[in-house]
C-alpha cells in the first residue's frame, strides 16, 4: 500500500499572464500555495521574474522518477 506524500514544485517564469494561468491550472489540478511568492528582476532581459513554491500530498510512494507535472 502506498503512502502519503507531499509533493513539491517551484514554478517561475516572466510577470505575465502565462505565469498566473500556470499558478492557476496548478491550483484547478489540487495543488496549493506554498510560502510567499518571489519575484527578482532579470537585467538581460528588462524583465520581472516571479516564483511560486506549490505542494500536493498524493497516495503515492515517493521516487525520484515521480513526473511532477503529471501528479
Amino acid at each position: 500500500m502506498a503512502k502519503r506524500t507531499t509533493l513539491y514544485r517551484y514554478l517561475t517564469g516572466p510577470d505575465d499572464a502565462s505565469f498566473c494561468h500556470r499558478v492557476s491550472e496548478a491550483l484547478s489540478l489540487g495543488w496549493s500555495l506554498y510560502g510567499q511568492p518571489t519575484l527578482t528582476f532579470d537585467t538581460v532581459q528588462g524583465r520581472v521574474i516571479c516564483g511560486q513554491a506549490i505542494i500536493k500530498d498524493v497516495d503515492a510512494d515517493y521516487a525520484p522518477t515521480l513526473k511532477l507535472s503529471e501528479q
